[in-house]
């Protein structure tokens, strides 16, 4: 029996001579369900539509995008399952790119030309793979990461060839839920019999993530003196440094990546802000600038890019370009989400820059009223707005800024880094006296809603702590304790499908927001428990994988 009959592949191919070219020797491997894109957005449409098998992607893309950034994107917003197998199409002569590519591991890159018989035999070879690991990938869809691992401990066993693969999936999946210290076994053990470098930087991570930061830096820098070219490496290195405050250290390590690997957008937007961060605007500039080319036919591209350009180009001295920047922003991201609201915080800058008052303050009043109502701007955008408020004098408009930010503080180092903001611009006593509040605030909502559940209104409960997750969406503290209220109303009164619903995802933003929380282990042994309790499914396989990255 033919392993690839019934798979559904799909090609994003920008040439309509090499899509039908492709069509066709994927239906001589074999396949009958095969769509075609020919352009990324077409294949994000498709994506958000259904799932695939099979991703057969071209390197050169039409509108300014490559196939890896393709990939960067659909895994980066979940648009592709854990199971789908993505291949790069590419020619011998783009080497460099290739390996780019490869730093995001694509299933396989095929290099042209290739004929049936190549394609047949990567394909197969690729799809073995995946059958094994398909049941755990399958719960892994479904939310169900506690069988997910037991499914890893089964197949091992059963299928001795992958075991490899069952543990490594196993220590990700013990990373995702917050439990370094059951993941780091995995990865001690590997290396120790494999002598695998990535074994060697999840326990790197491992180290990190439970805040082991020298130790973890001394791996990190190890594995890169036996490879240069380890580029996740340098960027745990990087992030190491950085929570070591070794800031630019961090950006002459993400630089040394960039140079290797200058196609990966995501790491050229953090080489931007951590040069920011460093006071090199230039090299800040630089980055930001091929952040802003490299997505400007992304589907994903976000204005807060252009805001961090101009706020470069501001510190540099800049204004002429900056406003260039700007016009670029309200042309094309205007109607995308944050759009307004960036262009008015980098008018702000602008305008205090140069000095227009008038301008500054009709720039400043838009940006105020737009971040009261806005949803997924960044900390770093909402203190750069905060700067801007204080270097015009205006310290009642920067608190006002400023407490939306500790309110949603994720750690003790964000607020730390929110007051140093204020203390440097000598306004000390307003830093202390807002973070009180602000704490003070959090816990009294927190408080509210244990009231009413030692009351038994768990209803009431879980009302109250959904209506301060809308206004502190990034605030771990709440977030967990929204969830905790969740899961004891289903636990005392009842399964319930959206309650159920808003259980997964508030454990989600709690994984993303605080994933070393001592508790969390408990949080996620709690949902388990409830949902054998009740019988219930995590849920039919979803259009997205609910794992992310580490």
């Amino acid at each position: 029996m033919n392993p690839l009959k019934g798979l559904a592949a799909l090609i994003i191919e920008p040439h309509p001579g090499m899509r039908a070219s492709l069509h066709n020797m994927l239906s001589l491997c074999g396949l009958s369900r095969i769509e075609d894109a020919a352009s990324s957005s077409q294949a994000i449409r498709a994506l958000g539509g259904r799932s695939y098998d099979l991703i057969l992607c071209e390197y050169e893309l039409e509108g300014g995008q490559d196939g890896q950034q393709m990939l960067e994107d659909l895994r980066h917003h979940r648009l592709m399952h854990a199971s789908t197998l993505f291949f790069m199409v590419t020619s011998e002569g783009q080497f460099n790119k290739v390996v780019s590519a490869a730093e995001l591991a694509p299933s396989d890159y095929i290099l042209k030309p290739f004929t049936v018989e190549n394609l047949t035999e990567r394909i197969t070879r690729a799809i073995e793979r995946r059958n094994a690991l398909l049941p755990v990938y399958q719960l892994m869809d479904m939310g169900d990461q506690r069988e997910a691992i037991a499914a890893c401990l089964a197949g091992a066993t059963a299928q001795p060839r992958y075991r490899c693969d069952f543990l490594r999936l196993r220590a990700e999946l013990h990373l995702f839920l917050g439990e370094p210290e059951q993941a780091e076994p995995l990865y001690a053990a590997l290396w120790e019999s494999k002598r695998i470098h990535w074994a060697r930087l999840g326990l790197a991570k491992c180290l990190s993530l439970r805040g082991e930061h020298e130790a973890a830096r001394a791996i990190l820098e190890e594995l890169l003196g036996q490879n240069r070219r380890f580029l996740d490496a340098y960027d745990w290195l990087a992030r190491t440094l950085q929570e070591q405050g070794e800031i630019e250290r961090a950006q002459a390590v993400l630089s040394d990546a960039v140079e290797l690997s200058p196609h990966a957008v995501r790491r050229l937007r953090r080489l931007g802000e951590v040069a920011l961060e460093a006071g090199d605007v230039e090299a800040a500039e630089r980055a930001l600038k091929l952040v802003v080319s490299k997505t400007r036919y992304s589907e994903f591209r976000t204005p807060e890019d252009h805001a961090r350009l101009v706020q470069s180009l501001v510190r540099k001295g800049d204004p002429v370009q900056a406003a260039a920047v700007i016009r670029d922003l309200d042309k094309s991201m205007g109607g995308r989400r944050n759009g307004p609201l960036c262009s008015s915080i980098a008018s702000a800058m602008l305008h205090e820059f140069t000095g227009n008052a008038a301008r500054l303050e009709t720039a400043l009043d838009s940006a105020l009223a737009g971040c009261r109502t806005a949803s997924g701007l960044s900390s770093e955008l909402k203190l750069a707005l905060v700067r801007t408020c204080l270097d015009a004098g205006q310290a009642e408009r920067a608190a006002d800024v400023m407490r939306d930010v500790m309110r949603n503080a994720a750690n003790p180092a964000a607020m730390a880094k929110a007051m140093r903001v204020l203390e440097q611009a000598g306004h000390g006593e307003l830093a202390q006296r807002l973070a009180q509040e602000c704490r003070q605030e959090v816990g009294d909502l927190v408080a509210a809603g244990a009231a009413r559940a030692k009351e038994g209104d768990f209803r009431g409960a879980v009302n109250l702590m959904i209506e301060a997750v809308d206004k502190l969406p990034d605030n771990p503290q709440v977030v967990f304790n929204a969830a905790v209220a969740v899961l004891k109303c289903l636990e005392n009164l009842g399964w319930d499908e959206r309650l159920g619903g808003q259980a997964r995802e508030l454990i989600g933003s709690v994984r993303r927001l605080d994933p070393v929380n001592a508790k969390l282990n408990a949080l996620a042994a709690l949902h388990h428990d409830i949902l054998k309790k009740y019988n219930i499914r995590p849920g039919a396989r979803r259009a997205a994988p609910q794992m992310a990255a580490i």
